[in-house]
């Protein structure tokens, strides 16, 4: 289960995303006087501390689901995180990374069906490409888990990000394997590695999964 998820990585490369496109938007203005010089800084000293209370609380989030095994009461200290994201800082990046992690939680107590709402209600709300891409990957994987490769095959053709190529591919080779296709599994696998060698990321298991098919070299 612990594929079904987003990893540390592809949340710190949204961020990363998300800055670079936005941060500049927070310099604006470059003569104002008397009051207004006074509720300019003021509204930028508040969007600041939102920021910052957003960050902070986010990583406390991301610091407590990172626990090997969560009880009850950590779980539902993580949702009262999460909601309270949602509630004070809705709209914000921090917001839509914790509506992530709330489909990890449901996927973490095999609340499978509660993962894929939450996931298909956050692709629905969604203003962020890349986060639509990687929940749309999510929902994929838990939908094999469910046993509906076929829909998780459907998930996968709809516009995702280029950068989550190797992934999906990955996700497709898992969809055909489900379906007992294992010539199909085994080209998206094939094209799982070959994409992740081209944008020189990590991709663990994929060549495990061909070896499973019978296949001892990729390359």
């Amino acid at each position: 289960m612990a594929e079904l998820i987003t990893s540390e990585e592809e949340q710190l490369e949204t961020l990363k995303r998300w800055w670079k496109e936005y941060g500049k938007a927070v310099i604006a203005g470059i003569v104002l006087a008397g009051a207004g010089i006074f509720a300019w800084y003021a509204w930028q000293d508040y969007q600041v501390s939102q920021a910052t209370a957003a960050s902070q609380r986010y990583q406390q989030l991301t610091l407590l689901m990172q626990q090997p095994q969560m009880n009850a009461e950590q779980r539902q200290q993580a949702t009262s995180m999460i909601e309270g994201l949602k509630s004070e800082h809705g709209g914000t990046l921090y917001a839509e990374l914790a509506e992530l992690m709330r489909a990890r939680l449901a996927v973490d107590a095999n609340h499978l069906e509660s993962a894929r709402d939450t996931l298909s209600a956050f692709i629905d709300g969604s203003e962020h490409a890349y986060l639509d891409g990687l929940a749309r990957l999510n929902l994929a994987r838990v939908q094999i888990a469910l046993d509906n490769a076929e829909g998780a095959l459907t998930t996968l053709g709809n516009d995702i990000p280029a950068s989550l190529d190797a992934q999906v591919a990955n996700t497709r080779g898992d969809a055909y394997v489900a379906l007992d296709q294992p010539d199909q599994a085994r080209q998206a696998y094939q094209d799982a590695l070959a994409l992740a060698k081209e944008q020189d990321l990590p991709l663990f298991g994929v060549q495990l999964k061909l070896d499973n098919l019978g296949v001892k070299d990729a390359s």
